[in-house]
């Protein structure tokens, strides 16, 4: 009997193990970390400018720095340039000091050697060794040594009193051995009292100079590599404790005045210590980190580069987005009341619903009531979503941090949710050709595959095609998918059309409206909705043609063929001509839906050239698999071979053949552009041979990972919400729950990705019911409407 309660235990632990406890815990975790990063706001404050100067931040694989909890643009010459003149332009000066010692003035040298354009001073430069000018750029920078703190003092009582004094200072004391060997206790707490006391006397001037606007960074003094011997005469004897006790000591003293504390330097030159020269001097790459610290500082909130989100300020809210959220806080706060109503009702013993008795009576009005609930909860829910959706994207709340690529980074994962997904295999109830379990399992694994593709940011160009192959099949099996059903049912209403239209669409225009984006910025989205459109007009203009009709008609497949010629046709020359392409697409009535945030239209211009033919390769392949059926070429009505064994064997051989020419011209492409215009030719061959290998075997054919299919049913919600929840500053980083430990930090946060989007597909099953009737009128109306109050968004915001 204890056996058996055991057992139930355990079954009964099992059963609570699915995708609703995961949901569960995941808000339970969301919530945690919500306050977790309440906590880190109140200890360090909003500004991100605190993260970047402190000393929290790693190396990553290729010795690129990462900052704490936010990214770190790279400003190449031409980027600091770009700043400084956008500076210049807004009516600034742009002013640089560097105050402090002979390693401050290293720093000095490298700052200015990243603007100059050439090693010759052009007629727009004037350069000493202690001034740099660039007339053009409104720039000045200067280096004024100050070897003790009496000197510093002066320095900064002068520039108190300047009208104009320099927006950005640099500050860095001489090394001083505050706790000299030999020396008795009492000497040493005087040299500290001393040097603190003139230390002090630094924090009025300093102070009063950032009420002028200048920001003042002090530098700390970076270790040295006290291993070796032959260092300068200045180093000899001292060592990296007597360094972080001098440094200690001037963090002590200026913490609570307006000078903010540069403490990543020392971190950075502590990972760098044997690049050092002599031990002391900053190597290359050292100095180039402290150099960008300095440009991040300076540029990017005036800049606002996707990739650099330290001391950047959030995007301003719109109108739109008030709306829209005070939307859902409604449906949110009626969905509470809601579940508070039914549980005080179930507390004191009643039910919300009538008996069983009276339901003949009054069951539509019960009905109606239920619905209404069930689409308040949803909109409710979904509003809690979209409130995290915001904050992971829209406000510095949450961490980010820099995507970083390596070969392991990209291929580890990979390897390993394929060796997942094959272990979660079972047979399928289907045997047909490319069946629904198939499909699904396709759209799953490429799905992972991308987006461990855009988590890294990978860079290779076989990589990169590869991605592009995976869209391009899913575009494929939109073709296939759709022509399919539309050949074998018939139906070609326009009520299944709007229905597919609003699962696609739904989640995507609301991102639009609480995000801020444009629809365009979704890209996979407006792909999947224009495809399905072409292929669901191809189909339905007239002549109808449909498995039934070609029965009492042969020459409709004649038609058949005249249509996949017009579609190819039209596709051709919308390529073909740029201008009347965009005559096409930026047409008044929709140009809002193909226009990037700058309100161009190369976005979407790029990527109806890289998959142009692909929906109509799933077309043709689908029409060609359905007479391959008719007339008997081959069986997948059962769960044997497709083909004898001579002819699977040489099929197997040709579609291997297919995936390694197209895998062979990957990896010989060296120009991006030039293979990106053959791929739209190529691409069937590798989609084409994977079905012929995926089915050619009875045994391959009637199996399935389920692992792979249940993401692949939620593929389009992934690929949607990625962008984020799971990446973040619009695909550019990524997100940071769990700061300082990236490898669980990307486990957390997927599995909070995933779940969100399993539950956003949910809500939308349930809302197409709401959003599209049964009834074609009233569906029609629905969309009418929709489009209405589209346009009239359009207009006003």
């Amino acid at each position: 009997m204890s056996e058996d309660k055991r057992i139930s235990k355990a079954d009964y632990i099992i059963a609570q193990l699915n995708v609703q406890s995961a949901k569960k815990l995941c808000f339970l975790v969301t919530f945690f970390f919500i306050l977790y990063h309440s906590i880190i706001h109140l200890k360090f404050g909003n500004d991100s400018c605190k993260f970047i100067l402190e000393d929290l931040g790693r190396f990553k694989g290729d010795r690129e720095w990462q900052p704490f909890g936010c990214m770190f643009h790279s400003y190449s010459q031409q980027d600091t340039r770009r700043c400084n003149k956008l500076m210049a332009f807004l009516g600034k000066e742009n002013n640089f000091l560097f105050l402090g010692d002979n390693r401050l003035k290293e720093l000095y040298e490298g700052f200015i050697s990243h603007f100059k354009e050439s090693k010759e001073t052009s007629e727009n430069e004037s350069y000493n060794n202690r001034e740099y000018v660039d007339f053009k750029l409104r720039l000045r920078v200067n280096y004024v040594p100050a070897y003790d703190l009496k000197s510093m003092l002066n320095q900064f009582e002068h520039l108190e009193k300047e009208v104009d004094p320099p927006k950005f200072i640099i500050v860095s004391s001489k090394f001083i051995n505050l706790n000299p060997k030999g020396r008795t206790e009492n000497y040493t707490k005087e040299l500290e009292k001393s040097f603190v006391k003139n230390l002090t006397l630094l924090i009025t001037p300093i102070d009063n100079l950032v009420k002028k606007q200048t920001k003042v960074l002090w530098k700390l003094q970076d270790p040295i590599d006290d291993s070796l011997t032959d260092r300068q005469y200045d180093w000899k004897g001292i060592t990296n404790s007597d360094i972080n006790h001098f440094n200690r000591i001037i963090s002590d003293t200026i913490k609570y005045s307006n000078v903010q504390i540069w403490r990543s330097s020392t971190q950075i030159a502590l990972g760098l210590q044997d690049e050092m020269q002599n031990g002391v001097k900053l190597g290359p790459i050292a100095l180039k980190h402290d150099i960008q610290i300095i440009l991040n500082i300076y540029c990017n909130d005036n800049m606002n580069y996707n990739d650099g989100t330290c001391c950047s300020t959030s995007e301003n809210y719109t109108m739109l987005q008030i709306i829209t959220y005070s939307v859902f806080l409604v449906c949110s706060t009626l969905m509470i009341a809601l579940k508070l109503k039914r549980w005080f009702a179930k507390i004191r013993g009643h039910t919300l619903y009538m008996p069983l008795q009276q339901q003949d009576t009054n069951q539509p009005v019960i009905m109606q009531s239920n619905k209404f609930s069930e689409a308040i909860e949803s909109l409710g829910i979904l509003g809690i979503i979209m409130i995290y959706f915001f904050l992971c994207d829209r406000t510095s709340f949450f961490m980010r941090e820099n995507k970083h690529y390596s070969e392991f980074s990209f291929w580890i994962p990979v390897f390993w949710l394929s060796a997942f997904g094959l272990f979660f295999t079972e047979d399928s109830k289907f045997t047909r050709v490319l069946h629904r379990d198939q499909t699904d399992e396709m759209k799953g694994f490429m799905i992972i595959v991308v987006l461990v593709y855009f988590m890294t940011g990978a860079t290779p160009i076989p990589i990169y095609f590869l991605s592009k192959v995976f869209i391009s099949t899913f575009l494929f099996l939109i073709g296939y998918q759709h022509f399919s059903y539309f050949w074998i049912t018939g139906n070609n209403s326009i009520s299944r059309y709007i229905t597919v239209m609003f699962r696609i669409n739904f989640m995507t225009i609301i991102l639009c409206f609480a995000m801020n984006r444009p629809y365009q910025f979704y890209f996979f989205a407006p792909l999947v909705s224009f495809w399905f459109s072409i292929t669901y007009i191809t189909f339905s203009l007239p002549p109808f043609i449909s498995a039934q009709t070609v029965e009492n008609n042969s020459y409709q497949y004649l038609y058949l063929v005249i249509k996949f010629i017009c579609l190819v046709s039209v596709i051709t020359i919308l390529y073909m001509s740029e201008v009347f392409f965009e005559r096409i697409f930026l047409m008044r009535a929709w140009r809002a839906l193909f226009v990037s945030t700058d309100d161009l239209m190369n976005e979407w211009w790029y990527r109806f050239k890289l998959d142009r033919y692909s929906a109509a390769y799933g077309i043709i392949f689908s029409s060609i698999l359905i007479a391959a059926q008719k007339f008997n070429i081959f069986d997948d009505s059962n769960h044997g071979n497709l083909f004898s064994r001579r002819i699977s064997l040489s099929s197997t051989l040709m579609a291997i053949a297919g995936i390694g020419f197209y895998t062979t011209f990957t990896f010989f492409c060296k120009n991006k552009q030039e293979c990106e215009e053959i791929h739209p030719y190529v691409v069937f061959i590798p989609i084409v041979s994977f079905i012929i290998l995926r089915n050619i075997s009875g045994f391959l054919r009637t199996r399935f990972s389920t692992f792979f299919s249940w993401f692949g049913k939620i593929s389009l919600e992934l690929f949607i919400c990625m962008h984020h929840i799971w990446l973040a500053a619009d695909r550019h980083g990524v997100l940071v729950l769990l700061p300082g430990f990236p490898t669980l930090n990307i486990i957390l946060t997927s599995i909070i990705f995933v779940c969100v989007s399993h539950e956003i597909h949910r809500l939308t099953q349930i809302l197409v019911t709401f959003a599209v009737p049964d009834n074609w009128k009233l569906a029609v109306r629905n969309l009418v409407l929709f489009l209405i109050i589209l346009v009239k968004i359009d207009q006003t915001f």
